[in-house]
């Protein structure tokens, strides 16, 4: 299978000059993982500091995003030895309340008037000496077992960091080679050869072809439903259907366990039949992986550099112009009020109507895209920290 042009870590540039910028990183980032291990704290945070101080120069978003990997990982060690150092001072205390109240036993009335003046184990009888060891004993062996546990939670932590940067760099692999195939079922249609026709049943009901460039991808995982891209963004990933909303939350397109999940249609849009609105969920991702960055619509700004999705569905190619942006969250089933995320068909024109007024009052910005009744709407949405359950939410409308 032929490789895809201009193609660097699962990301797709527009020309040669980005294309080469974005070998030129990954040369940089082979040559800095070769010397530096991600999964030792010490070479993250000298690594961390060389890219503060501008030691390692990056030119495309593959840099970046490598800036930014490191950036997460040196986060959470200093928070683990933040938290270590917590519970140390925290036993430092325990033991000296322990020491002060042993003292206390062990010492005499005139003595605890003067605590420097420490009372010798010899000064007890042979009975009360055996229990003063008895409790040192005791109080040791508890203190062994917990430095024990202690060295076995660092030794898991710093390999999950490990392991974390070692799925994240597979994932980008994956990713890279679903475009692959995507890209090469695209030449093929467009050279002429033979379409392949699918035809899956259900209840003797046809479904349309695949289109060519996912009839390879869908083999691999019939969950496919589509894919959706913005241009000149980190978003451009294969997007998946289940029969819940949770399954895609924690499992990446290969159904491994992987706190990126995947971007995944709700469960109660069909593609086949078509709904007025589909909604897509993924996760906003610190490292800007998924829906990560697509909070950034909140700029009025970055929305005119963006202002087009495309989300294709296996079956049919789609465009969509951006509409509105805004905050919300999810509600609970008792709130009377706006829920973006229940509306999936329209029973009426009115109601369709009232959906839009609902969207435009909360945007945050005007586009002036407006959509009628009988237009196809694309929501995206992932998760907003202003608040709790809060929700960031683009909403556009098919153009062709």
């Amino acid at each position: 299978m032929a490789e895809i042009k201009w193609t660097v870590e699962g990301r797709r540039f527009r020309n040669a000059e980005e294309y080469q910028a974005a070998l030129r990183d990954k040369e940089l980032i082979d040559s800095i993982t070769g010397s530096l291990k991600l999964d030792n704290p010490k070479d993250v945070e000298i690594l961390y500091y060389k890219l503060k101080e501008g030691h390692y120069t990056f030119e495309s978003i593959v840099g970046r995003q490598f800036d930014d990997n490191v950036y997460e990982l040196y986060q959470r060690i200093k928070q683990q030895e933040e938290q270590a150092e917590e519970k140390k001072a925290a036993r430092k205390e325990k033991r000296k309340q322990q020491i002060q109240k042993l003292e206390k036993m062990v010492t005499s009335p005139r003595k605890q008037r003067k605590l420097e003046n420490r009372t010798k184990l010899e000064d007890f009888d042979k009975d009360m000496q055996q229990q003063i060891i008895e409790v040192l004993k005791k109080k040791e062996r508890k203190r062994k077992v917990l430095v024990a546990v202690c060295m076995f939670l660092c030794i898991v932590s710093f390999g999950y960091l490990g392991a974390y940067y070692q799925v994240s760099a597979k994932s980008a692999r994956e990713f890279e080679e679903l475009s692959a195939l995507k890209e090469a079922g695209a030449r093929g249609a467009n050279s002429g050869n033979k379409k392949v026709e699918i035809h899956l049943t259900d209840k003797d009901a046809s479904l349309p072809d695949i289109l060519p460039e996912y009839e390879k991808i869908h083999q691999k995982n019939q969950k496919l439903i589509g894919w959706v891209k913005i241009d000149d963004t980190i978003i451009d990933y294969p997007v998946m259907q289940t029969v819940n909303n949770e399954y895609y939350l924690d499992h990446n397109f290969n159904q491994e366990e992987d706190r990126n999940g995947c971007i995944f249609l709700d469960y109660q849009c069909d593609v086949v039949k078509g709904c007025d609105n589909m909604i897509l969920y993924g996760h906003h991702m610190k490292s800007g992986k998924m829906f990560g960055t697509l909070n950034k619509y909140s700029e009025e700004a970055y929305y005119e550099e963006h202002p087009v999705i495309q989300f294709d569905t296996i079956y049919e190619k789609g465009k969509y112009q951006v509409m509105y942006v805004f905050r919300s969250k999810v509600y609970s089933e008792e709130d009377v009020t706006f829920k973006y995320y229940q509306f999936i068909n329209a029973a009426s024109e009115m109601e369709f109507n009232s959906y839009l007024n609902e969207m435009a009052e909360l945007s945050l910005y005007d586009t002036g895209v407006t959509a009628s009744y009988g237009d196809k709407l694309l929501t995206l949405s992932t998760c907003d920290y202003q608040e709790k359950k809060g929700r960031f939410v683009v909403v556009a409308k098919k153009i062709r």
